[in-house]
């Protein structure tokens, strides 16, 4: 059986903050030997000094720093729990899990958050990027209530989706890349003769998909899309890019854009979740995605 308490870290946690015993006593609105008690109380049930009374004034022992430093942090647990449970009978949940590909635009994710603490939500947000078939996964395995930008791919599982555009995909490698100066279109052996950058799926319980890799091509893979870009820039390989996310790159000549005999067409994508019947924040961010513009080309 524990021998701590919640009130009787609130009392420990009282006493550092103001002080003193008595002034503890009047923060919690409690007469001082009742203070007095509960820490006297707590000691031996713990078996160690909390305190040390030589002095003038009463002073945490080493062990009783521990214990605040600890302690504090189960209050704070606590008191989150407890706004957790009351907002979750007003219908609004405590957490959404959103999971994201990083093929939308960060700043509109952004402010699409923003938007959402604004309107009074007090739902706690939890954003995690996924890539490819993670997205879906993500759902499937729970560790998310809505995914945003999940590639168009067969899953399994009851899940609710719906489309949110295209994104456009183009075939780049650095200027001093051996395939800059390649006649174009670019045959697909020529390409298979060179390393690709690839982005790992995330996924954990589907099977992993790496897009537009041949076999026996080279490879070398990276878990982030701007690593990915990175490392095309860095002309250590190619491969497809999203079109909206290298901008600056095109812009400034670090990538340049070849044509290639396989292109890629455009890649649906879609917002999706699993609940049935969701919770008040779920369902706000299921109405704003409905005519949400990503401007995703």
């Amino acid at each position: 059986m524990t021998r701590l308490s919640l009130d009787a870290l609130l009392v420990l946690d009282a006493i550092a903050r103001r002080g003193s015993f008595a002034a503890a006593a009047e923060a919690l609105f409690r007469v001082p030997s009742a203070i007095t008690y509960s820490v006297q109380k707590l000691e031996q049930d713990l078996g160690v000094p909390l305190f040390d009374r030589s002095g003038h004034k009463a002073r945490l022992t080493s062990a009783g720093q521990l214990l605040l430093a600890e302690g504090r942090a189960l209050l704070d647990a606590a008191t989150m729990l407890e706004q957790k449970v009351k907002l979750h009978a007003t219908g609004w949940e405590g957490e959404l899990r959103i999971a994201f590909s990083e093929l939308l635009p960060f700043p509109q994710l952004m402010a699409l958050a923003d938007e959402f603490h604004r309107q009074g939500g007090q739902t706690e947000l939890r954003l995690q990027r996924e890539n490819i078939g993670g997205l879906w996964d993500a759902l499937i395995d729970g560790r998310a209530d809505l995914t945003i930008g999940a590639p168009d791919m067969p899953v399994q599982g009851a899940l609710y989706s719906k489309a949110m555009g295209q994104a456009q995909f183009v075939f780049c490698v650095a200027p001093d890349h051996a395939l800059a100066t390649a006649s174009e279109p670019i045959a697909a052996h020529e390409l298979r003769r060179h390393r690709i950058i690839v982005l790992a799926d995330s996924s954990r319980t589907l099977t992993p998909r790496s897009l537009s890799v041949q076999h026996g091509q080279p490879r070398l893979t990276v878990s982030s899309l701007d690593d990915k870009v990175a490392m095309q820039c860095a002309g250590l390989g190619m491969g497809f890019l999203p079109l909206q996310h290298i901008q600056k790159q095109l812009a400034d000549g670090r990538l340049l854009i070849k044509q290639v005999e396989a292109e890629r067409d455009p890649v649906p994508l879609y917002y999706a979740w699993q609940s049935k019947e969701p919770g008040q924040a779920l369902a706000w961010w299921l109405q704003r995605l409905h005519h949400y513009d990503w401007q995703l080309i």
